[in-house]
């Protein structure tokens, strides 16, 4: 945040220790920029689906939680909700199962389940609790087929392909989630479920997240990728990165192919987030440091914000950033 400098210059007895009065007062200068932020939000519901490079490259493990961590101490109520692709790509590789994909989705047969399963429940799981745990706060992990806390039923591919054991979230068992919430303790949900059956289903992260931002009535989902954002015209010369826009001309840009297979369960999981009654999501670079904090406690905010019907236009002109209190 720039303008003009109010008082006087710094004074100190070395150039030195003006140098580290004046890099305490730009960091004075932030804290004074998210306190409007962080009286807005305090208390609310923030439901962030953990995904893509962010969950690999161990400086910005570091980074998300630490994020986490920080938006859990200054009164928010941050919800992780993770995948693995990469940890079940890499397992099922060691396995010789093969991965198959249909519209971003994997196809998840018995044998590619099993490999799902433990991955996430068994090696992903623990890690973000772990890593959250470090940064400062208590986390608790969640393995949405236990309970189930993610009731879920059998979807297909958008032609009607079998996708073997692939659940879309139907039920969410709230009071489960508020309880470790409650508790004071940062609830990280593996994106498992299942159906009445008692079968156990694989589960898009990003779909799953949107389910999960809707029924708990969070104020934003946060969605972190591996690109800065939603694009329009992806792929051609004339792309270009939308930095805010409203729930049906992303519902648009997906009905008219203008998106890439990979963004489509991302768009899925938002539309059905705002359409639940969740007024923001923001698609945002997980390859940013800081990223979370960057767009919820900043005056520019960066990425994509998509307004639902509940969500006034933004007012304040800024990119990405949620609307001034």
């Amino acid at each position: 945040m720039s303008g003009p400098s109010v008082g006087v210059p710094v004074t100190a007895p070395s150039p030195e220790g003006r140098e580290r009065a004046e890099a305490a007062q730009g960091k004075a200068a932030v804290l004074q920029e998210a306190l409007p932020w962080i009286t807005r939000f305090h208390g609310q519901t923030v439901v962030i689906k953990y995904g893509g490079h962010a969950m690999v490259d161990p400086e910005l493990q570091r980074s998300f939680a630490a994020d986490v961590a920080l938006l859990r101490f200054v009164g928010l109520r941050p919800v992780v909700v993770h995948g693995g692709g990469p940890q079940i790509s890499r397992l099922a590789r060691e396995r010789g199962v093969a991965s198959r994909f249909v519209a971003g989705l994997r196809v998840t047969d018995d044998a590619m389940m099993a490999v799902v399963h433990d991955a996430l429940a068994g090696e992903v799981n623990p890690e973000v609790v772990a890593l959250i745990a470090a940064a400062g706060a208590p986390a608790t992990g969640v393995v949405g087929s236990d309970g189930p806390v993610l009731t879920c039923v059998t979807t297909r591919g958008p032609a009607g392909e079998d996708l073997g054991a692939v659940g879309e979230v139907v039920d969410v068992d709230v009071a489960a989630i508020e309880a470790v919430l409650d508790a004071g303790r940062v609830p990280v949900i593996a994106t498992l479920g299942r159906d009445v059956t008692g079968r156990e289903h694989n589960v898009n992260a990003d779909t799953a997240a949107g389910a999960v931002a809707a029924a708990l009535g969070a104020s934003k989902l946060v969605v972190l990728t591996d690109v800065p954002g939603i694009f329009e015209g992806f792929g051609t010369p004339d792309e270009r990165l939308l930095s805010v826009l409203d729930r049906d001309r992303l519902a648009a840009l997906s009905a008219a192919g203008e998106l890439a297979d990979g963004m489509l369960p991302k768009v899925g999981g938002v539309l059905a987030a705002l359409d639940g009654g969740v007024p923001r999501a923001h698609v945002l670079d997980g390859r940013v440091q800081h990223v979370v904090l960057i767009e919820i406690f900043t005056d520019e905010g960066i990425g994509t914000m998509v307004l639902g019907p509940a969500a006034a236009a933004p007012t304040d002109g800024a990119v990405g950033a949620a609307v001034a209190p």
